[in-house]
């Protein structure tokens, strides 16, 4: 397929997914419209009426220095009605077809719903009175946080789901450092005996092989030429040898094995005591896409340095040659890790009000979960309440679903 065609393609799903999704909120637009028309009345406790004949009844959720609750006042013929003459039933049918039954009691002037209504308040509400042997009934929709989006368009839009359970969190320290040559794989290359140099076979930043020549000495006691070779493959990183000079008993060469480098870390006062050898670490280097590594703590300097912190050594293969000694990183040490019974991923929080939110899909339909959260990691967050385990949530690209809310206008209406 050619990059034209491809790119036609792309554009014609988006098109066609965006047409969907506007006309998706088109029909929730013009449904709001009509749900304006039929002007929701309100009563003196700011609850919603609702009437038949001569009987009202204002049904209000309450929740100042109370966790929410349904409190009703009762009227006949413009007449305040003795809570106790009445029996009253709410019926709340929420997302996927879960019913609270509520009863009331009386109290003082009005009726008090014996359950707390839990968040998000978002139901069909069907009401059942009875007064002086007559029964009356209601119903209504208080939406919110709510919105629908056929499968194709959600498929379309890479709208992704998982089913909320339990998860391996992972406790993490942030620290940095830089590559360096390990230290016992640096070779100083000396005479073994003294005389004067009559080759050198390498340059400055020249990379050998171990068993490759370095240096010809005539030696000043057997007055025979012998050649130095390199102990190990590596990279010639200093070199003071010249021709024509006596050995004289001195580094002559310096050689590093740059097939492995260690990331020297620093880990400061509050963090020392949780840093053991075999933690596990990801390292990110400043190379643009550059995939991050995962190694592990090889060994810890515990001598202080002058701002306190210790060194940790994590030893890293660079049989690939990428990565320069001097470099510097970025590191996540992993300190602890911990299983929780609920969490969600992060990519699918959103905000909801003054909440933070998940979006659970039932069907087509997709609704605001508030949370209560605890501990997190980088991927994950621990769900304490306001999420059953198993409910199936919105993850990658949930702020589509958080703008189709938003512009439908689901209010929080009581």
């Amino acid at each position: 397929m050619s990059t034209i065609t491809l790119s036609l393609r792309i554009f014609s799903l988006t098109l066609l997914a965006f047409c969907m999704m506007q006309s998706s909120v088109y029909g929730m637009e013009a449904a709001a419209e009509d749900d304006a028309n039929l002007a929701v009345v309100k009563g003196p406790h700011r609850g919603r009426m609702l009437v038949e004949g001569d009987f009202s009844l204002e049904l209000s959720i309450f929740e100042t220095g109370v966790p929410p609750e349904f409190r009703a006042w009762i009227r006949d013929k413009q007449q305040a009605v003795s809570p106790r003459n009445v029996t009253l039933n709410v019926t709340l049918t929420r997302l996927g077809g879960v019913n609270d039954e509520i009863a009331f009691v009386a109290q003082d002037d009005f009726l008090r719903g014996q359950m707390e209504i839990y968040e998000p308040h978002s139901f069909a509400v069907t009401i059942n009175a009875e007064y002086q042997g007559r029964n009356y009934q209601w119903q209504y929709d208080n939406f919110e946080g709510r919105t629908a989006i056929e499968a194709e368009v959600a498929m379309t839009m890479s709208i992704e789901t998982e089913i909320a359970g339990s998860a391996e969190l992972i406790d993490t320290i942030e620290s940095y450092g830089r590559l360096t040559p390990h230290p016992e794989l640096t070779r100083n290359v000396s005479a073994r005996f003294d005389g004067e140099i009559k080759k050198v076979h390498v340059v400055l930043g020249q990379r050998v092989k171990k068993g490759d020549p370095l240096v010809v000495i005539e030696s000043n006691e057997s007055l025979k030429p012998y050649t130095i070779q390199s102990p190990l493959n590596g990279i010639i990183s200093e070199k003071t040898a010249n021709s024509g000079e006596q050995s004289k008993g001195r580094v002559l060469l310096r050689i590093i094995d740059t097939e492995i480098l260690s990331a020297q870390l620093s880990i400061f006062p509050l963090d020392r005591n949780r840093i053991k050898v075999g933690a596990k670490v990801i390292l990110k280097t400043d190379q643009e896409d550059a995939k991050p590594i995962h190694a592990q703590i090889s060994r810890l300097d515990y001598a202080l340095q002058e701002n306190q912190a210790v060194t940790a050594y994590v030893d890293i293969s660079n049989d690939q040659g990428s990565l320069k000694s001097g470099q510097f990183v970025t590191a996540e040490i992993q300190v602890e890790r911990y299983q929780v019974p609920l969490a969600v991923k992060r990519v699918g929080l959103q905000s909801f009000r003054d909440f933070t939110v998940v979006y659970a899909k039932i069907g087509n339909e997709y609704e605001v979960r508030m949370l209560t959260l605890g501990r997190a990691d980088r991927e994950w967050v621990e769900v304490l309440g306001g999420l059953s385990s198993g409910t199936e949530y919105v993850t990658n690209n949930s702020f589509i679903i958080k703008a189709d809310i938003e512009k439908s206008g689901a209010s929080h209406d009581h």
